[in-house]
């Protein structure tokens, strides 16, 4: 069931991207998967995070994210998630250039993460 009427709709582009179409088409992830993986990744974070920060406009050129890797599950093009070593940082800008609206870039920052909120007991394939 719809819960709210956006300005855009989604599309899936030539090969296989996902992503939103309003002034302009903007893909979000690489793959279908990818954007269902980020859905799963928002509800997990949220429900072990012991702290959750938004930041909008320009603060998001201000998240320092030396030290995170990019979450590679996500596929993420215009929408990325990168992990910390306490924190998962998700950064969507899609919506915002689709809209031609830069102070609607949003990021949220899950912090206070243990091992099984970074990673919900996938196996890390780089250790």
């Amino acid at each position: 069931m719809q819960r709210s009427a956006v300005p855009y709709g989604f599309w899936i582009g030539p090969s296989g991207e996902f992503g939103i179409r309003s002034d302009q088409w903007v893909p979000l992830h690489a793959t279908v998967e990818g954007w269902v993986e980020s859905l799963a990744l928002t509800h997990h974070a949220s429900m072990w995070a012991t702290q959750i920060i938004k930041v909008t406009g320009d603060d998001v050129d201000g998240i320092v994210l030396d030290g995170f890797e990019p979450v590679r599950e996500v596929m993420g093009l215009a929408d990325t998630w990168w992990r910390g070593a306490d924190s998962l940082v998700a950064v969507y800008t899609g919506e915002a250039e689709a809209l031609s609206f830069p102070r609607d870039r949003t990021a949220l920052i899950y912090s206070g993460l243990d091992e099984w909120g970074l990673r919900g007991g996938v196996e890390d394939s780089t250790s």
